[in-house]
């Protein structure tokens, strides 16, 4: 691999394609860094969590998870892997979607009354950051907006494994913890390495008594994911790979698991898909889309990777303006570009192609539809600016400019 790991990459991923780009100069002799849990991943995987909890000290585990996933089966079915070890788990599903500060100080109180060891997670990004939440003060004490910022988490949390049962929001192999903090109406980004988990077993299954609206939903995250990790200004040759691997997959698997919802392959390369893709911003972090997707969320309690569905297209043409050669990478690997396309056009058909995905999965076509207004936009710039997704993107930007971007995309 050389430079940043753009030019090998489009020949592995696009071999049919003859429009090749130079990818960014790496720096020789740079010394990296790449986070990650043990991975556990198949079908029929998830008895693996069991002995992972058993063998990380579990003797009164906290079982994190939602009314959705109780209902369809999944929770019980955990439970019964663990009282095969012959451990009994507390279960903790009082949380909703984007957790909010109250419902973590809730689950945390469950654990310490309960003098729970191992931290469990089943379920999608809610539930594992609820979890991580959960972690934070069980070790850290405090209340949970007191983390926003990153490495401010200085006590290692318990031994957390976590089953993802979506595909698409990275949580279960990510540093990051988002919060909904109830005062301000806004999420904080909580980041640091002691937010990894410890064990993440990803079992396929689980897809597919997702809510179609969960898996566009979730599989736009991980292509934002994808996308954002490649050409932040954190990206190196560890995560280009990871990055640009997960936007294929989900653009050519995510429309196949909405219309054969039971139909495994594209399943299982969408969980790979959401692994690889949060792997990739983990290290490498995000940019624009999420420091402002974070922002609509916070103030209306929607979902996450459909604001991102909106707000993607835009953000790539607004960066591509001031660098669009990384754009013209994942363009080319996509097959969306002509040989001899410059650069600037590639970007631009890069953007339509996500246009159109998200179009395909059922997203709105603006942020109005979804309930801002031109009121909301100001504060959600500003907020936008000190989100810390921000810091990566790879596009300096000001408070005017993301009140453009805000209203480009109503």
């Amino acid at each position: 691999m050389t430079g940043g790991g753009r030019t090998l990459e489009t020949t592995m991923l696009s071999g049919s394609q003859s429009t090749m780009r130079p990818g960014r100069t790496g720096q020789p002799g740079r010394v990296l860094k790449f986070h990650a849990p043990e991975i556990v991943f198949g079908v029929d995987s998830m008895v693996e969590a069991a002995h992972a909890a058993l063998r990380l000290g579990a003797l009164r585990p906290m079982l994190i998870t939602d009314p959705g996933l109780i209902e369809a089966g999944w929770v019980d079915e955990m439970l019964m892997h663990l009282r095969e070890q012959l451990v009994e788990a507390h279960v903790w599903s009082g949380l909703t979607p984007n957790p909010k500060d109250h419902e973590i100080a809730a689950g945390y109180q469950m654990y310490a009354e309960r003098g729970c060891d191992v931290l469990l997670a089943v379920g999608g990004g809610s539930v594992i950051d609820a979890a991580k939440g959960v972690a934070i003060l069980a070790s850290n004490g405090g209340h949970i907006l007191d983390y926003e910022g990153v490495d401010k988490a200085q006590v290692p949390i318990p031994p957390l494994v976590v089953v993802p049962s979506t595909s698409g929001t990275g949580a279960d192999v990510s540093q990051f913890c988002i919060v909904t903090d109830t005062t301000r109406n806004v999420k904080i980004s909580i980041l640091g390495r002691a937010l990894v988990p410890d064990v993440t077993v990803i079992d396929p299954r689980l897809l597919t008594t997702m809510p179609e609206n969960l898996n566009a939903a979730t599989g736009l995250d991980a292509l934002t994911h994808g996308i954002e990790a490649f050409v932040s200004l954190g990206h190196n040759q560890l995560t280009d790979h990871h990055a640009l691997r997960a936007v294929q997959m989900v653009t050519e698997n995510l429309v196949a698991t909405i219309e054969r919802p039971t139909d495994m392959p594209p399943r299982v390369l969408m969980a790979q898909a959401a692994l690889e893709a949060g792997l990739a911003f983990t290290n490498a972090i995000l940019g624009a889309t999420h420091a402002m997707s974070h922002q609509v969320g916070g103030l209306l309690d929607l979902p996450h990777g459909v604001i991102n569905g909106v707000l993607l297209p835009h953000v790539i043409r607004f960066n591509a303006e001031a660098d669009p050669q990384p754009f013209a990478v994942i363009a080319d690997a996509l097959g969306v570009t002509q040989p001899g396309m410059p650069a600037a056009e590639a970007a631009q058909a890069l953007a339509e192609r996500i246009d159109r995905l998200a179009a395909e999965v059922g997203v709105p076509r603006g942020l109005a539809q979804l309930g801002v207004s031109d009121a909301d936009v100001p504060i959600l710039a500003k907020n936008a600016l000190h989100d810390a997704c921000m810091t990566t993107n790879p596009r300096a930007v000001d408070e005017q400019q993301v009140q453009a971007l805000f209203r480009a995309a109503m």
